[in-house]
């Protein structure tokens, strides 16, 4: 049984217990509570921003902050991180003492109060060596003839409001309201 990565690295699943032969997704009352709660939460974090560039930057800066790329903890208490700061969190855990907090609930808060106090890993330092398995099965994209788009595009109807006069006075449906 060969264990998988699903949308972002760090959580690792039982590649058979998540997908059937056919690589469909089980449904989730198929799967193990821990493997559940993690799948679930994934669809929430997935398109995360990173947390030590949201603590960098903040809200008011937020397109600025890299997505997230690998989940580290406890659903709900996780810690999501963008390649450049994952090593900083992969130190504080092994160098740092993060260990300490392993399955707590104060995982996530324990490293934002060290990231916030300047805690980094040092220059060079070598975290997690990534290994991605049969890149070469992922299916090409297929080529895009620029000419054959533009005169798709073109082919398609599309009105625009300039070039004609709308009635928006019409009663609708409900608006009796």
């Amino acid at each position: 049984m060969s264990k998988i990565s699903i949308g972002l690295r760090g959580w690792r699943f039982d590649e058979e217990e998540v997908f059937t032969e056919d690589d469909e997704l089980r449904p989730l009352e198929e799967l193990s509570e821990d493997t559940r709660k993690r799948l679930v939460r994934l669809s929430d974090i997935a398109d995360s921003v990173c947390d030590a560039c949201w603590l960098i930057h903040g809200d008011e800066n937020i397109a600025e902050c890299a997505p997230a790329e690998a989940v580290y903890g406890e659903p709900v208490a996780e810690v999501v991180v963008c390649g450049d700061h994952e090593d900083d969190l992969i130190y504080w855990f092994r160098e740092e003492g993060g260990d300490r907090y392993a399955g707590d609930d104060e995982f996530r808060d324990a490293f934002h109060e060290w990231f916030l106090e300047g805690g980094r890993a040092p220059e060079g330092y070598e975290g997690i060596q990534h290994v991605e398995t049969e890149p070469e099965d992922l299916p090409e994209p297929p080529e895009v003839d620029d000419e054959a788009r533009r005169e798709q595009w073109e082919a398609t109807e599309r009105k625009s409001m300039r070039d004609e006069e709308l009635d928006l006075s019409q009663e609708y449906p409900g608006s009796d309201d």
